[in-house]
């Protein structure tokens, strides 16, 4: 008796968790050249989207927009599987804890920024050599790293600068996780329960795909200022003298604040919430997809 109860006690556990690694693994997919161009953006190419796009295909290869994609996936299956998974299992604690009612929205807030907040120390190391391996190939070629890919990054990282090395802008990373987790899971839930109060089915696709646009946008919005700071600290290089441009996160933020003006934190904002709406979209309508086709098959 005990083996046929213990495979659905130990998939219940598992399940949020692997439904959340492969939402984000799918909408990665879809989403990756997107990311491409908005971390070239951010990194000082010119031109709109559709003209950065153009231009890394026809100098490097349409397969360019797709470098960094193990990295990405390797991301999702530690940041996303333990963000989405974390929440979930907070979310269903906290709701135990109110006798099974709807949570209130500063609840869902900090459900949100603890799973953003431990999903990325366990992502960080992924997310740096995502961005390393994206932002190649706009440096120097005397200062290229040429990654053969994220195994040879992961490597090379800690051979290079240590283990320490694999977590070099943590902190921005977590503070930027902890905000768009915040905008993304919290609005989502507040979403879907006031587009259900307005008369729409309850879990219907309205209630789904209008959640999920909603959280997108203010998941871009919210997490936009770290993600440039996070971006500039993973991708930069030491000075002549050997000293580094930023000494930290702060430093970045005061430096960009009084060289370039607020609106820098914002660069490539369009492109950015293109990127990240999308799959905060797709991760979402996954999540919600996966459990009605596991169903019938008992999971």
């Amino acid at each position: 008796m005990s083996t046929q109860t213990q495979p659905p006690a130990a998939w219940k556990a598992a399940k949020p968790f692997v439904n959340g690694g492969l939402s984000g693994m799918m909408a990665t997919c879809i989403i990756q050249p997107i990311d491409m161009v908005k971390v070239r953006i951010q990194l000082g190419a010119k031109g709109g989207p559709l003209a950065v796009g153009a231009e890394i295909a026809r100098k490097e290869g349409v397969g360019a927009l797709y470098k960094g994609l193990s990295a990405g996936l390797l991301r999702q299956a530690t940041y996303t599987t333990t963000r989405l998974g974390v929440f979930n299992v907070i979310s269903e604690d906290l709701k135990a804890r109110n006798n099974g009612k709807n949570l209130p929205l500063w609840q869902k807030a900090v459900a949100g920024l603890s799973a953003g907040g431990i999903g990325a120390l366990v992502g960080s190391p992924a997310d740096l050599t995502l961005i390393r391996m994206q932002a190649d190939s706009t440096l120097p070629a005397e200062q290229r790293r040429n990654y053969k890919g994220v195994g040879d990054a992961f490597i090379r990282i800690v051979r290079e600068d240590g283990v320490a090395g694999l977590f070099r802008g943590a902190a921005p990373t977590v503070v930027r996780a902890m905000s768009l987790n915040m905008g993304m899971l919290a609005s989502n839930d507040q979403a879907k329960e006031m587009i259900e109060a307005a008369g729409f089915e309850k879990g219907g696709s309205a209630a789904v795909l209008g959640g999920a646009f909603i959280a997108g946008f203010l998941a871009s919005a919210f997490s936009l200022p770290f993600d440039f700071i996070k971006t500039r600290l993973q991708k930069m290089t030491p000075n002549p003298d050997g000293t580094m441009p930023y000494k930290g996160p702060i430093d970045c933020a005061i430096q960009t604040l009084k060289n370039e003006g607020p609106l820098k934190f914002y660069t490539g904002f369009p492109t950015y919430c293109i990127r990240i709406a999308p799959h905060v979209v797709f991760t979402l309508v996954f999540m919600d997809t996966l459990p009605k086709l596991q169903k019938p098959l008992g999971l």
